[in-house]
């Protein structure tokens, strides 16, 4: 073990986290929105879409991350009338392929931790607002959603560290995230153990931030 090779890998390891972070954010706000969608269509089970995103939820959290990562980035490709869509600028680029596969994937797991968090919510709590006049917006607002995301927050969390993680699959597709400059440094210098503990230790230190992170805003909520 090369302790001063590992300390010199980490100024280049550190060029990477605004791409991992880049990629983690994208894949976030997708998922949220994306999420927010198919448990309201799920919930009030809406007709159609409700049978397609449970269909989409099935695929997404049945298969891997991985195998959805290459479906986008060298699977959509084939088609001539992907390629000549106006959306193929974007689906050429390895970093929005990244986003986009994370955040698919991302919003099938939110929209089971948002209804999760719904169902959670007692029915009493509906049926004591609708007793007191609120309208059904006061009560999305005032009632069902605080509740409802001090319930889903902690499983929130853990999506999170999860996307994180997920983030390093990135490099199999040339992107020079954390886990990528690790394997390029690993290749350069002959030190593999030293270039993944190297970068083991920052996604360690991001997953401990946004851990505490988390965790405070869970205590700001009771």
């Amino acid at each position: 073990m090369d302790w001063a090779l590992m300390a010199s890998f980490y100024p280049d390891l550190a060029t990477g986290i605004t791409v991992t972070l880049g990629i983690l954010v994208g894949a976030l706000s997708i998922g949220v929105v994306l999420g927010a969608v198919i448990c309201a269509a799920r919930l009030n089970r809406v007709p159609v879409l409700a049978q397609v995103f449970d269909g989409y939820v099935l695929f997404f959290r049945g298969t891997p991350l991985l195998v959805q990562l290459f479906a986008i980035y060298f699977g959509l490709g084939q088609f001539e009338a992907v390629r000549d869509s106006i959306a193929w600028p974007l689906l050429r680029e390895a970093w929005f392929c990244a986003v986009l596969a994370l955040g698919l994937n991302s919003a099938a797991f939110t929209s089971e931790i948002m209804r999760g968090g719904v169902l959670g919510v007692e029915r009493g709590q509906l049926e004591a607002a609708d007793a007191f006049g609120f309208s059904p917006l006061q009560t999305l607002w005032l009632v069902l959603l605080p509740q409802a995301l001090r319930i889903a927050l902690p499983a929130y969390g853990n999506e999170v560290i999860l996307m994180l993680k997920g983030t390093a699959l990135a490099s199999t597709i040339s992107i020079m995230e954390i886990t990528g400059l690790a394997r390029k440094l690993s290749s350069e210098h002959f030190a593999p153990f030293e270039a993944f503990i190297a970068a083991g230790t920052i996604y360690l230190v991001i997953s401990i931030t946004l851990t505490s992170s988390f965790s405070f805003i869970e205590r700001r909520l009771v």
